[in-house]
């Protein structure tokens, strides 16, 4: 039987009540040409500019389960902003505003979908590959690390354990396989993918640059960040970093205090949700299930103390 327990990690007690329990799985935008529905986001087409608005919708395994999780739009969306104006000095970023007032006067009647989280972005060239900065041996590449003593074809020392602090960070790119799922790939192919090797350079070292800076920032908030992807366009030929930026659904935030190397760390993510969906022994097959209300309010709870820790505000 699966066990939940809110304050699951020692002293943490919740300090933030979701005060708006209205939840948006779909956004829903007549006249608006949608562009593409993602797992969470649903992304329109605004000519050279686009509107992402991140729903409420999770998804694991795969699959967007049949429960979506108050606030976490407004999480992600918000948080992405922190990090977008906090990292602009190392990289140019896709974001126009996320305030309404600023959006074209067509988007206005939608207020009360798009209210918090929404973003008006840059419309730039996609590159299509994700990439991946790990500080720590974790998910897939702990179970690639058993394997091979690599990851992603970087040779790492023997004996590291499962949630090891690495030597260095590493850069680990993916692309999405047919399956749907994220496929790790060393460098030569991410080289070959971008199709270009100074760029692929290019592309790995600011990855890494990122990480490091978030990741020092996130410590002296108390979190760790684990891993993380980043994605990147073009725009006049120029690097810009798109999409999200390190929210709980694109890095593992463990809490600082308690880390131990050895074992899984508790997270600041979905893994929550996905330790529920392994104790009822789904077969990761639709129909997706949904999820009972003490799971989904213990989830929301992680969202917005994530927010909370890393930027010092509480999301209002």
């Amino acid at each position: 039987m699966f066990s939940l327990e809110i304050n699951c990690w020692g002293s943490w007690s919740p300090s933030h009540t979701v005060m708006n329990p209205s939840i948006l799985l779909k956004a829903n935008l007549p006249g608006i040409e949608i562009f593409i529905r993602g797992k969470v986001r649903d992304v329109y087409a605004l000519g050279e500019r686009l509107l992402i608005v991140a729903t409420d919708r999770i998804s694991a395994f795969d699959y967007v389960l049949g429960s979506g999780i108050p606030g976490k739009g407004r999480v992600l969306t918000q948080l992405s902003r922190y990090w977008f104006e906090t990292l602009a000095s190392l990289v140019p970023h896709h974001l126009v505003s996320t305030q309404i007032d600023d959006f074209p006067e067509s988007l206005r009647a939608f207020r009360d979908q798009l209210d918090g989280r929404s973003m008006l972005v840059r419309r730039t060239e996609m590159i299509p590959v994700e990439c991946v900065a790990r500080g720590y041996l974790s998910g897939s590449g702990w179970k690639e690390y058993q394997t091979t003593g690599k990851v992603c074809g970087i040779a790492l020392p023997a004996g590291l354990k499962e949630s090891s602090r690495l030597p260095e960070p590493i850069f680990t790119p993916a692309i999405k396989a047919k399956s749907g799922h994220d496929e790790n790939i060393d460098f030569e192919r991410f080289a070959r993918v971008v199709g270009d090797g100074k760029r692929a350079s290019q592309l790995r070292d600011i990855t890494l640059r990122l990480y490091q800076t978030a990741a020092r920032a996130a410590e002296s908030r108390g979190i760790i960040i684990a891993d993380t992807k980043f994605e990147f366009g073009l725009l006049d030929q120029k690097l810009v970093l798109i999409d999200e930026c390190l929210t709980p659904d694109s890095s593992r935030f463990w809490p600082l205090e308690g880390y131990r190397a050895g074992g899984p760390q508790p997270s600041f993510d979905k893994q929550y949700v996905r330790d529920y969906l392994e104790s009822i022994r789904w077969n990761k097959q639709p129909p997706a299930p949904a999820l009972p209300s003490d799971v989904v309010q213990a989830t929301s709870e992680k969202y917005f103390q994530a927010y909370r820790l890393l930027t010092g505000k509480d999301l209002v």
